[in-house]
């Protein structure tokens, strides 16, 4: 399985496909930038982000409803993030397909670890494995919540 190796899955009226081509840009940035944790970003790092990731695109039909991607060298670590349903769809145990899919790509089963940062889901994320890292020092991140809406602060200080 290589990095341009396309999977798809289907259930009923809906598929997931990692086709990079076939991710709707504009409709991935309309939900992230209102979304919790990316309030603000720019289209064209949306964009950079897709280009440069695992994708999981959830579509009815042609209309990109939901998306995951998972940000790895496909090999030993993917940090799972951007994952969403669009609300009138959810209930439906998309989410947990579209989960469900990242999981069961053959690159999933290599990798040695898999992280990923929620406060909306943890229920969810529990089903497929994942569990809090609690261990003190253990883990550790810089974290810049805003810097979608502050990039000119970033250009001054540089």
């Amino acid at each position: 399985m290589t990095a341009t190796d396309v999977c798809q899955w289907t259930k009923g009226a809906f598929h997931i496909t990692t086709d990079k081509t076939a991710q709707d840009i504009p409709a991935i940035h309309r939900y992230l930038t209102r979304s919790t944790w990316a309030a603000g970003i720019d289209e064209q790092t949306v964009r950079d982000s897709v280009e440069n990731s695992l994708n999981f695109g959830l579509f009815e039909g042609e209309k990109q409803i939901g998306f995951a991607r998972f940000i790895t060298d496909y090999a030993t670590f993917a940090y799972l993030c951007d994952v969403y349903v669009l609300e009138d769809y959810q209930g439906n145990n998309l989410g947990g397909w579209l989960v469900e899919c990242c999981q069961s790509h053959p690159v999933s089963a290599r990798l040695r670890r898999m992280v990923l940062f929620t406060t909306t889901a943890p229920w969810l994320y529990e089903k497929f494995g994942y569990e809090p890292v609690n261990r003190p020092d253990y883990a550790w991140a810089i974290t810049r919540p805003d810097i979608y809406r502050k990039k000119s602060d970033l250009n001054e200080d540089v």
